[in-house]
């Protein structure tokens, strides 16, 4: 049975009085990947800040595994663009030995690009640095509002595919919150859907069909998710194409493609 790491029990955040968040049940293991979806304003970004503990929470209980260690990558992080900021000098920040930091920056590939400027950074290079600042924690559950925002369809395919290595390579659990419906549906073990609060949750080749999820995204949108489990036997580079020497995976006897704009 694997490890438990979070359990929020009839959670509920109000801000001036209005339920934000309400009565939300949730267990986090070692080793699952937890994807949140809903519309804006659902109070997801609020959820996962009430579970690392940024948040308050008004009612219910929230449990953590005692010395449990969280990374957290936000969705958006506003550097001054006139402050000259290498990615050495950014990752020295946390406080991490330059070793720790450089191991971090090769789990996420970009450690090649040790001194340069993060303002020169892919939208997708960027994800990777704020994941690898996430990663010195060591942690045991890392957190993401939103990783793949601002980056292109392939990178993203990309991105998706590293956070499932790291959860595998770091025996963790990871709780994320995305828009990228059919991406999300590839990339995750389950699938809760917020509005304020848990309309469904299950598995995302179950959840589609869901009267609570066609509620909350429409009919057209439920009908147009491909939903599959994509496992591969192959990697990507930070672009997303497969790397050379490396036969894609085939799934129900076809070949494991991404979309190409």
């Amino acid at each position: 049975m694997s490890e438990t790491l979070a359990t929020l029990n009839a959670v509920t955040v109000t801000f001036n009085n209005t339920p934000v968040v309400e009565n939300v049940h949730l267990t986090i293991s070692r080793g699952d990947i937890i994807t949140i979806i809903g519309p804006n304003g659902a109070g997801k970004t609020t959820l996962i800040k009430a579970i690392t503990g940024i948040q308050p929470i008004t009612a219910g209980s929230l449990w953590r595994k005692p010395g449990l260690s969280i990374g957290y990558v936000p969705q958006r992080l506003q550097l001054q663009p006139t402050l000259p900021l290498t990615i050495r000098r950014f990752m020295a920040l946390t406080g991490a030995s330059s070793g720790a930091c450089r191991s971090a920056l090769a789990q996420t590939g970009i450690e090649p690009l040790y001194d340069a400027s993060v303002h020169r950074l892919s939208g997708g290079e960027m994800q990777r640095l704020l994941i690898a600042r996430a990663l010195v924690r060591q942690p045991d559950l890392l957190v993401l509002d939103e990783p793949a925002q601002g980056v292109d369809i392939n990178g993203q395919a990309a991105l998706y595919e590293l956070i499932r290595s790291l959860r595998d390579s770091l025996n963790c659990g990871v709780l994320m919150i995305s828009h990228d419906l059919h991406l999300v549906m590839a990339a995750t073990d389950k699938v809760i859907c917020l509005n304020q609060h848990i309309c469904c949750s299950g598995y995302p080749e179950d959840i589609s069909h869901d009267p609570a999820f066609i509620e909350v995204f429409g009919q057209p949108v439920a009908e147009s998710l491909a939903i599959y489990h994509h496992h591969h036997n192959h990697s990507h580079d930070l672009h997303g194409d497969v790397v050379q020497g490396q036969s894609p995976h085939h799934i129900h006897g076809e070949e494991c493609r991404h979309d190409h704009p």
